[in-house]
This record gives C-alpha cells, sequence and structure tokens, in this order.
C-alpha cells in the first residue's frame, strides 16, 4: 500500500526547503540489537531515513541519517525476506515496494531506462 499523502507531508518537514520529494517506502532494521521502523525518503537531493515512532502506522519522528542522492539502495536480496544495505545498515522492505527500490535507482544512475511520464501535468 503507497504510503498516504498526509505521511508524505509529516516527511516534508524533515527535510531542507526545497527537496522534491521522489519516492517514500517504510523499510525495517535488521537487528542487532532490536529491529526499527524507518521511513526512506528519496528526493531530488537526497536519501533521508527518518525515525518513526514504534507503535501503529509510520509517523516520522526525527532524521536518522541522510545520504547522497546517488547512495544506491538495491538490488534486493532476499534472505528470509527482501532486503536492502545502504548506509551500513540491512534493512526489511515489504516485496510491494521492490518496484520502488528498483525506480529510485534507476532515476539516479539509468535515468533512460525510465519510461517517459504519460501525465506530466498533474
Amino acid at each position: 500500500m503507497p504510503v498516504s499523502a498526509s505521511i508524505r507531508e509529516r516527511c516534508r518537514t524533515f527535510l531542507r526547503p526545497g527537496e522534491d520529494i521522489r519516492y517514500v517506502f517504510p523499510v525495517s532494521s535488521l537487528g542487532p540489537p532490536h529491529t526499527a521502523p524507518f521511513l526512506v525518503v528519496v528526493t531530488d537531493l537526497s536519501v533521508t531515513l527518518l525515525s518513526t515512532s514504534v507503535f501503529g502506522r509510520p509517523e516520522p519522528s526525527g532524521v536518522w541519517a541522510t545520504f547522497p542522492r546517488r547512495t544506491r539502495l538495491g538490488p534486493i536480496a532476499t534472505r528470509e525476506g527482501p532486503t536492502i544495505e545502504f548506509g551500513g545498515m540491512a534493512f526489511e522492505v515489504d516485496g510491494e515496494y521492490a518496484a520502488v527500490v528498483a525506480a529510485a535507482d534507476a532515476e539516479a544512475f539509468t535515468p533512460g531506462d525510465l519510461p517517459r511520464d504519460p501525465l506530466p501535468d498533474l
């Protein structure tokens, strides 16, 4: 399920002025010592890892780390579930967000592979 518009707007409050959100998806860090929920926010300028509240839906609560936009998120590896690694950490990502990870990487590293936006004025 896509991240809601209200969550995207809350994420925007933790970004630098003028950054344009491209992708947002939830992940869970893979210990040790514990798993923790995060939101990955990919903008035109950075990849920001936002910590979230532990209970309920993923509400952003602060910036955990910020990486350059050319940080590679994929490929998705399969351990006990789909995982990605960046910033020295491993994260479990729901399979429904695999296309989002691939699109974020394609936009940064092989933009010619992306299809043209069929509705650019929306």
